[in-house]
């Protein structure tokens, strides 16, 4: 190499870190090689979060593939792709890539992918659907369980004590339209209804809520997963709330999961979990009300054929067995995601039939259907790709862990108690496998 071309180097170091564009490069096994400033600011990382970890051990494509590991494994480009997937802490992402394979001297040796962030785009573009441009109020949303017919009771319960309320539930639970149906229960003049998408490092956020509070005028405030937010950020939050009155706003927050665990594991402060917990109500995942399925997917269609007309009415027996019996990881987001994906390729059909759900979703259901378990590369080696023994048992209990993680949705304690382990060895274990074996 010419000292020319070494010359070039900062120029293309500062290049990439400032681009407008989000660029993650991975080797050939997966792990990161470069992941820029933007891509950081997209998906709520540091490098050092994910320096020792694969694409599949940071985040969950539960709808697709991973764009950046499908060109890793076909050695193909892919264009323009649009992609939905979620972080180690639940925040779902979208974005639009063009993802590359690299090459040298005929061998791949990595893949690099370049990212446009369009996750507020997607929020914005689905939240008329979504409350099917009306107001949200509590008596609309479905509730056939037990559970979700209590959580509607609870949360007009809180609507005439004006107190804040804690919304406590996995992602995709519904947790923002319970937050709109209290804010519409009882129609104030002039009260708007704000989101504070919270983001561990956005102080501006912050800033821009504190001078709102400051005029005179009444709404609805509701803080998307406080628990993302830094403990620093949670304190300035509690401050400009402490702050503000009371009387004429409603506050409203959510958390992904039990408080006391996130408050244990230093994720959520104290006192800012006090200020809100005046109504705290738990939202159960799907899986654990699947009585509302099947309900929620005929509203969808009958608001859908009322408020754009299209044909579509039914599902067949078989479709019902396949929502039935998926677990849905991303609850009642997810299914409305599936249904607004279906709806969007229909023209005049007017019942959802089992080829018509994407092929992705089929295939997901069967393997859950059947029991079955898709296994990583690495259990099933060619005989050209033997690893090490240490190395295999290492990336072997690093998946099993993962995989166990994800099925209790990141919780130690019950992953442990599943796992027949103390939390601390847990940790340690999982310490140990991110710093590649070392005690």
């Amino acid at each position: 190499m010419s000292a020319f071309e070494e010359s070039l180097f900062p120029f293309y170091e500062f290049a990439v870190k400032r681009a407008g564009v989000g660029i993650h490069a991975v080797n050939s096994e997966g792990r990161t090689i470069i992941y820029n400033d933007k891509m950081k600011e997209i998906e709520g990382l540091d490098l050092e979060d994910i320096r020792d970890l694969s694409i599949m051990e940071l985040f969950n494509f539960r709808q697709q593939p991973s764009t950046l590991m499908e060109v890793l494994q076909n050695g193909k480009e892919q264009l323009n792709i649009k992609q939905t997937y979620w972080n180690q802490n639940e925040t779902e992402i979208t974005t639009i890539n063009n993802s590359y394979p690299i090459f040298n001297d005929g061998v791949l040796i990595g893949a690099v992918e370049l990212s446009h962030d369009v996750t507020a785009l997607e929020k914005f573009v689905l939240e008329p659907l979504k409350k099917d441009r009306e107001p949200v109020l509590l008596d609309h949303i479905v509730a056939e369980s037990e559970s979700m017919k209590k959580i509607i009771a609870t949360a007009k319960k809180a609507v005439r004590a004006k107190l804040p309320v804690l919304l406590v539930g996995e992602a995709g639970t519904g947790k923002d339209l319970v937050a709109q149906g209290i804010h519409h229960e009882v129609p104030v003049v002039d009260s708007s209804f704000y989101t504070l998408y919270c983001n561990r490092s956005d102080h501006q956020s912050i800033d821009r809520l504190e001078n709102e509070l400051e005029t005179d005028s009444s709404f609805t405030l509701f803080c998307e997963r406080i628990d993302f937010l830094s403990i620093e950020l949670q304190r300035k939050l509690l401050t400009v709330l402490e702050s503000s009155d009371l009387h004429q706003r409603q506050f409203i927050a959510s958390i992904g999961e039990d408080p006391v665990e996130l408050i244990a594991s230093g994720s959520l402060l104290k006192e800012l979990y006090y200020f809100f917990a005046s109504f705290t109500i738990r939202f159960p995942p799907l899986r654990e009300r699947k009585e509302d399925i099947l309900p929620f997917v005929q509203r969808y269609l009958d608001r859908r054929k009322e408020s754009l007309g299209t044909a579509l009415s039914t599902i067949t027996e078989a479709v019902e067995d396949l929502l039935l019996s998926y677990s849905w990881p991303g609850n009642i987001r997810e299914l409305e995601m599936l249904l607004n994906e279906v709806a969007s390729l229909t023209t005049a059909e007017t019942t959802i039939t089992v080829d018509m759900l994407p092929l992705y979703f089929r295939n997901k259901s069967t393997v859950q259907d059947q029991g079955l378990t898709i296994l990583p590369s690495f259990i099933m080696p060619s005989e050209k790709d033997l690893l090490p023994l240490d190395q295999f048992l290492r990336e072997a209990e690093s998946y099993y862990l993962q995989r166990a993680l994800t099925i209790h949705d990141g919780n130690i304690t019950r992953t442990a108690n599943a796992l027949s382990m103390s939390r601390q060895n847990l940790q340690y274990r999982l310490r140990k496998n991110k710093k590649g074996g070392e005690a």
